[in-house]
């Protein structure tokens, strides 16, 4: 059986950032740079299977019973938001782009929650379950994902991979698809080995731009 949480409310802020992207033109524009920074609130795409990384307050029925991580066709859904923060304190300053190779939290923008993984099996393909895990965006070990892409930073129209810090899977789409009470939402699991299958491109955001007047930067839609 699936479970529902009791939920967590949307502050202000947050609100205001989903309000300018659900109006037309809110998708976020370019930097000069065409980076992906830390601090950037981002939707990510799986360039395999067209769904965005998604996640919401049902948790599964299986495996560790945490918060379940799904894909969703739809580009509208403001449960697909993930903010960048860094994997230790001050190890990714706001504004600063994010390296390849480095390793970086992924909380889930409406729950407060990292994206997780460890040894339990994923429900529909038996791969290693995907999950979001803690609270207020407070977690462990295990929510650490080194950014793999070519070059030196992430690019915002690159493709990049996700590989786990502590058991070395990619966070990987392959088509499996839920039914109720989440019907045609997408398995997430993690994986082995790299494949077209664990591609992600940043997608709608907002991105925080290094700025002379501010050093901790400032949004950008």
């Amino acid at each position: 059986m699936w479970s529902a949480g009791r939920g967590r409310a949307a502050g202000p802020a947050l609100l205001g950032v989903l309000l300018a992207l659900s109006l037309p033109g809110g998708r976020a524009a370019k930097t000069d740079a065409g980076l992906v920074t830390c601090g950037s609130v981002l939707k990510l795409l799986n360039t395999q299977h067209r769904v965005r990384l998604h996640s919401h307050d049902i948790k599964y029925g299986s495996g560790s019973g945490q918060q379940s991580v799904t894909g969703v066709e739809a580009s509208d859904d403001a449960n697909s938001y993930w903010r960048i923060r860094g994997g230790t304190e001050g190890g990714c300053p706001r504004g600063s782009p994010v390296r390849c190779g480095q390793a970086v939290r992924l909380t889930h923008v409406l729950t407060g929650k990292n994206l997780h993984t460890h040894h339990f099996r994923s429900p529909l393909s038996s791969n290693q379950e995907v999950s979001a895990f803690g609270e207020d965006g407070e977690g462990d070990d295990l929510d650490l994902w080194t950014v793999r892409c070519s070059g030196q930073h992430w690019e915002r129209e690159a493709a990049v991979r996700f590989q786990h810090v502590g058991t070395s899977v990619f966070l990987s789409v392959t088509g499996e698809q839920y039914g109720s009470p989440i019907r045609g939402q997408h398995e997430v699991h993690g994986m082995a080995s790299a494949s077209a299958h664990n591609k992600w491109k940043a997608m709608e955001g907002i991105f925080i731009k290094p700025s002379p007047d501010a050093p901790g930067g400032h949004d950008e839609l």
